[in-house]
């Protein structure tokens, strides 16, 4: 028995979930399957948006499977790569049970979805070095093992510390909770990073998940469109749990728009040059009096401390410039974390902490 199987809730090995007219693989001219409106909707002339959607677009899954390497069976596509978490944790933590294992500081979303579940958040915390942060692997193993928590959670690249994990030590971890965790990659920001290949680790790892999303990279954030890639097994063990309708009609037409060979290779384009200005704007940063470190990131932001950040972040807004405040995140209290604008945006913010620097 494979690890999702044998961690699967108890509960839910029979469940089936539930079976919506649009589950039913029968044809027809006439649909009166579904209680929709006879009627079109007001600016809808085709009527197209009166039906419920498709709960998986085939071409959606093949598109994402295309884009991934993996075969359309091993993808669950959701809203946004949130709902992938909150599915995992559907499926494989009992309301009031179970535990999850994270690094922080990460991404918040892992512990929001397990206190809403009223499941335990055990944390292992990163460690900052001279060479940035770094997950402890290892700890986080003998965690899981030791707390019979059935998900570890790994932010690959992470956010906020954009510190990237060799597919290496993610393959020692997984095969390390074999048979007793699903190791969850959550890659939002993989497109950034040097090395986009831990989907080839799939392969050899049955307890593997990989979130992945098209809100960033790909700039759909607006269109909510996510996707779990795992074994088959999972992906049905998920969708079970999902809700009937995911997927918003809109949202797939430009998520599909976005995955088109042409649209790819623009976002394969501009990424490089993402990256490029990342670098430039980090060297600018370091050179900024009152920034007192700046990390090496593999994401498209990058996490800044600075002499004093509350000066910092007012001099920024007054100039309408928005950044996010990371100082109540426990070890972050002097940070702010600055997503990698365009290379006019980021020279203004440059520009504006000096000035405000030189102001003091």
């Amino acid at each position: 028995m494979n690890t999702a199987r044998m961690l699967l809730r108890d509960d839910l090995r029979d469940f089936t979930g539930y079976r919506s007219a649009r589950s039913e693989s029968v044809q027809g001219t006439v649909w009166l399957n579904a209680n929709e409106s006879p009627f079109a909707s007001s600016g809808d002339a085709e009527g197209a948006m009166r039906r419920y959607p498709d709960p998986q677009p085939q071409a959606l899954r093949d598109a994402l499977a295309a884009l991934y390497g993996v075969d359309s069976a091993q993808v669950l596509a959701t809203r946004g790569s949130d709902e992938g978490i909150d599915l995992l944790l559907r499926a494989f933590c009992a309301p009031g049970r179970g535990a999850i294992v994270i690094a922080p500081p990460v991404f918040g979303m892992y512990a929001v979805c397990a206190k809403l579940h009223g499941v335990r958040t055990i944390e292992v915390p990163a460690r900052d070095s001279d060479n940035g942060w770094r997950c402890d692997l290892d700890g986080m193993a003998a965690t899981a093992l030791s707390r019979n928590a059935p998900l570890v959670f790994i932010c690959n690249p992470g956010n906020p510390t954009g510190e990237a994990i060799a597919d290496s030590g993610i393959a020692r971890l997984a095969e390390r909770l074999r048979g007793r965790a699903l190791v969850v990659v959550d890659a939002a920001y993989a497109e950034f990073a040097d090395n986009d290949a831990s989907t080839a680790l799939l392969a050899a790892h049955e307890n593997l998940v990989i979130l992945r999303t098209l809100s960033k990279a790909h700039a759909l954030a607006g269109a909510r469109i996510g996707s779990v890639l795992a074994a088959p097994e999972l992906i049905d063990m998920l969708k079970r749990c999902q809700a009937p309708y995911p997927l918003a009609q809109p949202a797939v037409q430009a998520a599909l728009a976005a995955l088109a060979p042409e649209a790819v290779a623009r976002t394969r384009a501009a990424t490089t040059q993402l990256r490029m200005e990342r670098d430039a704007f980090r060297d600018g940063l370091q050179r900024t009096l009152g920034v007192r470190r700046v990390y090496p990131s593999q994401g498209n932001f990058l996490l800044v401390r600075f002499d004093d950040a509350q000066a910092a972040f007012d001099a920024l807004l007054a100039a309408g410039v928005v950044v996010r405040d990371m100082r109540a995140t426990p070890g972050l209290e002097d940070a702010l974390r600055v997503s990698i604008g365009t290379p006019e945006q980021n020279r203004r913010v440059l520009a504006l902490l000096t000035q405000a620097r030189v102001a003091a």
